[in-house]
């Protein structure tokens, strides 16, 4: 029988996630049913919610568990079969968590499972076309309402999201300015993403290079961050101005969340500050990546993935994008096709 590596959340982290809250396991495969199919996972998705899951606290899913494996998407490989609608050799993508293989009946919970088209490259479905990328898009034209002309702000701009986020607004025709933890980064938007300006928060002032950069205000600000950044950027923004809560990762390690103290300014100036979970949109996913598809294929439209490898270095991938290390999509190659 097969030997399957898992890892499973051993305790709750307060703090930064690391390897001490993880366990890593291995189980002997059982043999699969009438109406399943097994799966190999090729590549597993980092993303920050993860972070949120693993509090003892539900949030718009269930938490997950002690002892429960690992929450994640996959790109996967069938491997084999016993379920109608999937052949050995489909890739497909699926909520299949941090493990070498999976059973499915392919009614997953949270991320249900599809198919890939064969055109497309395996990552891609779990980066810029997958809930990143979609995420980003209804996130900038659904709730943020962008159009021609208005100053957007982004913030967690050279990340996976907020770099789609951006270039989205660009190609809508705004003034775009994003926000990053590096020059390296800072340098990425500008001089590749194409981001009108970039703003490094560990050495300048956000508050200053704000007022100079918006004169006139922020029409929309796609947030990532949440926090001192929000509050400052409430402070800022133009009449009917558009706030985006995309995120919060400054507060995701801690717990805490941070006294706004500018949020009287959305009366003053006919804000409207909205949430949205991309769980609302992936039925009208074909929309979003069938646009963003045209963009890369026209080349106006970039991404970055991060690939790390190894299951077993799990933890240590994920914690990259709550430190900023990563460059882009958090990505971690597990195993090679076989087909």
């Amino acid at each position: 029988m097969t030997l399957n590596r898992q890892w499973r959340m051993s305790k709750r982290p307060t703090d930064l996630v690391g390897r001490e809250h993880f366990e890593f396991d291995q189980s002997k495969l059982r043999e699969i049913e009438d109406g399943e199919f097994l799966v190999r996972n090729l590549y597993l998705s980092f993303d920050p919610t993860l972070r949120v899951w693993m509090n003892e606290k539900d949030s718009y899913v269930s938490a997950i568990q002690i002892n429960e494996i690992m929450r994640g998407t996959t790109v996967s490989e069938v491997i084999e079969s016993k379920h109608k609608d999937y052949q050995v050799g489909d890739k497909v993508l699926g909520g299949f968590g941090w493990q070498d293989y999976a059973i499915s009946d392919g009614k997953e919970r949270i991320i249900q499972t599809r198919k890939i088209p064969p055109n497309i490259p395996a990552t891609m479905p779990l980066s810029v076309l997958g809930v990143t990328g979609i995420t980003a898009y209804f996130g900038m034209t659904e709730i943020g309402k962008v159009k021609a002309g208005d100053t957007v702000l982004v913030s967690g701009a050279a990340g996976a999201t907020g770099s789609i986020a951006g270039q989205v607004a660009k190609l809508k025709g705004a003034k775009v300015i994003g926000i990053a933890g590096s020059k390296e980064k800072c340098d990425w938007l500008t001089q590749t993403a194409g981001f009108d300006h970039a703003i490094n928060y560990k050495d300048e002032n956000i508050n200053q290079a704000l007022s100079e950069l918006c004169p006139k205000g922020i029409d929309v600000f796609f947030d990532n961050v949440g926090g001192e950044t929000l509050d400052i950027v409430l402070a800022k923004i133009s009449i009917n101005a558009r706030i985006v809560l995309c995120g919060a990762i400054s507060s995701y390690n801690s717990g805490q969340s941070y006294a706004l103290k500018n949020t009287s300014n959305l009366i003053v100036q006919r804000g409207t500050m909205q949430g949205f979970i991309i769980l609302d949109f992936l039925p009208r996913a074909n929309e979003a990546i069938s646009a963003l598809l045209g963009w890369i294929q026209s080349g106006e439209l970039i991404f970055q993935e991060d690939i790390q490898e190894g299951l077993e270095n799990a933890p240590e991938a994920f914690q990259r994008i709550f430190t900023g290390k990563n460059q882009g999509k958090q990505l971690l190659k597990i195993a090679e096709p076989e087909h």
